[in-house]
């Protein structure tokens, strides 16, 4: 087994984040801003909003967006999550684990989002992962030549990324109050984490998911590391969402596994031979938490600090649960809170070593895709949804 000594040097910057989409918006702009009751102190929303965005197109959106389409299912979630789900009337299929995503417009098309499905939710907005326009770049072209309002998003490759997206969509949505508001959220409990782990051994720890794992660059090295294990595969030099091999599993020798619940246990030599398959530490992390870059990601942390360090567990949640939070002097939204509430009601109740399966197959997330044409069989694996 191998033993590690841990340096706390928080790859999370604590003080308040900023969002970093370049915006300016005119001084003319109405000051309408969906904050939904709330009298959290934030800067209001103002239109028309001029951004630019992760392909360098300036975009400029003229009013409070009312009907959203999200193309990602981490969008999708952040606006449940700040509250703004009524707003959202096209979702891809991957966002179907969402409460209420039945009364959406599906615009998944084949290998991608539908142009004739989008343009029929007639959007006012439309979020675009940065995975989508790189896989299908013709398609948010026709989107944008039809007059549509997009907004691509970069590649989240840090907790500290999700939390500015967290704030941006709220911003670009209407929704200021809301997105300021869970932003802050995460990052105090990312805060929290960090204070009852400051001087905590840090295990070995690697995630899963049909053959490949997450290493250095990737949000969910942020989450292993955040949650109390060391990432074994970014400590080899692995960088993305990459190919593991049996002989780098070996040489890791894990304490610890970290495994999307829709992802099958692997099943060879190599792995049962690693500490962690020796001593069944085993973390199964629902899926949507831990395979979004999106604010539940907070909830997959908790899951594998709640397995890994649980004393140190509790400690974080009863800061949790007593500490005052930067928005509780004033009321908060009332649909955010819902929002907010359901999502927590959700969290994963870990033993350490398994989790409930999820019986929504897709989640946006990891799944393999066998298509027979012909005699030819394709397998399509694919990666954490942006």
């Amino acid at each position: 087994m191998h033993t590690h000594s841990y340096h706390s040097t928080s790859r999370i910057d604590s003080k308040t984040v900023h969002n970093t989409i370049s915006a300016t918006t005119a001084v003319s702009g109405d000051s309408n801003t969906k904050n939904h009751g709330s009298s959290v102190t934030t800067t209001a929303c103002r239109y028309p909003l001029t951004v630019t965005d992760a392909t360098g197109t300036t975009v400029r959106i003229m009013s409070d967006p009312d009907r959203v389409v999200t193309l990602n299912p981490s969008a999708a979630q952040t606006m449940w999550e700040i509250g703004a789900q009524n707003e959202v009337v096209g979702v891809s299929r991957y966002a179907s684990y969402l409460n209420g995503t039945a009364s959406k417009q599906n615009v998944s098309g084949a290998g991608g989002p539908s142009v004739e499905r989008v343009l029929a939710a007639t959007p006012d907005l439309v979020l675009v992962p940065n995975s989508t326009h790189s896989a299908s770049p013709d398609r948010i072209a026709q989107l944008r030549a039809q007059g549509l309002t997009l907004v691509v998003f970069p590649q989240a490759t840090s907790l500290t990324a999700v939390i500015e997206k967290t704030e941006r969509i709220g911003r670009l949505t209407g929704n200021c109050a809301a997105g300021d508001a869970r932003a802050t959220e995460l990052q105090q409990s990312i805060n929290r984490i960090e204070r009852v782990t400051e001087d905590t051994d840090r295990p070995v720890g690697v995630n899963v998911f049909y053959g490949y794992t997450s290493g250095n660059n990737t949000f969910i090295d942020e989450i292993i590391e955040t949650g109390g294990l060391e990432n074994g595969a970014a400590n080899a030099g692995l960088s993305g969402f990459v190919p593991i091999t049996d002989e780098s599993v070996v040489a890791i020798d894990p304490t610890w596994i970290v495994i999307p619940t829709s992802a099958p246990l692997p099943k060879t030599p190599a792995y049962n031979s690693t500490t962690a398959y020796q001593n069944n530490n085993i973390i199964r992390v629902e899926t949507e938490h831990i395979q979004q870059p999106a604010p539940r990601a907070i909830y997959a942390v908790e899951t594998i600090l709640q397995a890994t360090h649980p004393a140190a567990s509790d400690e974080y949640q009863q800061l949790e649960t007593t500490t005052p939070s930067a928005n509780t002097s004033s009321s908060e939204s009332s649909e955010s809170n819902v929002s907010q509430t359901t999502a927590r009601q959700m969290r994963s109740t870990p033993s350490g070593v398994t989790a409930t399966q999820t019986n929504s197959p897709g989640f946006g997330i990891v799944h393999v895709v066998f298509t027979a044409i012909g005699s030819v069989i394709i397998v399509c694996i694919i990666f954490p949804r942006e």
